[in-house]
């Protein structure tokens, strides 16, 4: 049963799921898809080419699938995902994506606080945590499980690691690697995010070697290349190992050590 507020303007056309709420004075347009038990939260916008899983929870004022803003943006179709169990809460700014990705994507059980930007072509995983007032650049992609602090504004096209922590404030204007936590300004390597690793089940003999590897790749003297030369033959076929050498092996926006 659809549970529909007498103030909301919600299009004909649109497609709801069962159990949809939408509160006071929201908007939802005609090419929108949403799941069942999904809440639309009061003074919502919900625009064209949002396509909304299922249980996800959206607080008042936010604004879901608008418009990029991006000159080169001419009005072709694009998408914007949320995943399942993904809580949104007030005033967060989702954008849709642009020819180049043609959606931007927040995937399942994640929580976005208060004020958060995503941009266009913005790719979010999985479980990833982005606090209060974090605005992401166009064409970011973030990893499963990462945590973003309160504050973090992300250059366009970074990439962030899966169980990465960005502490709060810290402008990270290059790629972070999987399992670290950074900090500083510039932003830098700071250590493993232990702790994390930890609630997620990682042992401690696969915590070592990821310690041990960034030891090697940070803290050792060698340059990358020899870093991973050495990582790779102390460490071979090391599924975390394999991660960190495949993530190095993709970074465009260098700079972190």
């Amino acid at each position: 049963m659809l549970k529909i507020h007498d103030t909301a303007i919600v299009s004909s056309k649109a497609k709801l799921g069962e159990n949809v709420e939408v509160g006071p004075y929201a908007i939802i347009h005609a090419d929108v898809e949403i799941g069942d038990d999904t809440i639309i939260g009061p003074h919502s916008v919900v625009y064209d080419g949002a396509r909304i899983g299922k249980r996800v929870k959206f607080s008042q004022g936010c604004s879901v699938s608008n418009l990029p803003q991006d000159l080169k943006f001419s009005d072709e179709k694009s998408l914007f995902y949320v995943g399942d169990d993904t809580v949104i809460r007030e005033f967060c700014t989702l954008h849709r994506g642009t020819i180049d990705n043609g959606f931007s994507k927040i995937g399942k059980n994640c929580l976005l606080m208060a004020y958060a930007h995503v941009a266009h072509d913005c790719i979010v995983g999985d479980n990833v945590i982005i606090a209060n007032a974090v605005q992401l650049g166009g064409h970011v992609v973030i990893e499963d499980w990462a945590i973003l602090g309160g504050l973090v504004p992300v250059h366009q096209f970074v990439r962030i690691g899966g169980h990465s922590m960005i502490g709060g404030g810290f402008r990270t204007t290059v790629d972070i690697p999987p399992y670290v936590i950074a900090a500083g300004t510039p932003v830098k390597f700071a250590g493993v995010n232990v702790i994390g690793l930890r609630r997620r089940g990682f042992s401690n003999e696969d915590i070592a070697t990821i310690k041990d590897a960034f030891m090697i790749l940070y803290k050792s003297g060698l340059n990358q290349s020899q870093a991973k030369v050495k990582m790779k033959g102390k460490y071979p076929n090391h599924p975390n190992v394999e991660i960190i050498l495949e993530f190095l092996s993709k970074v465009k926006r260098t700079g972190f050590k």
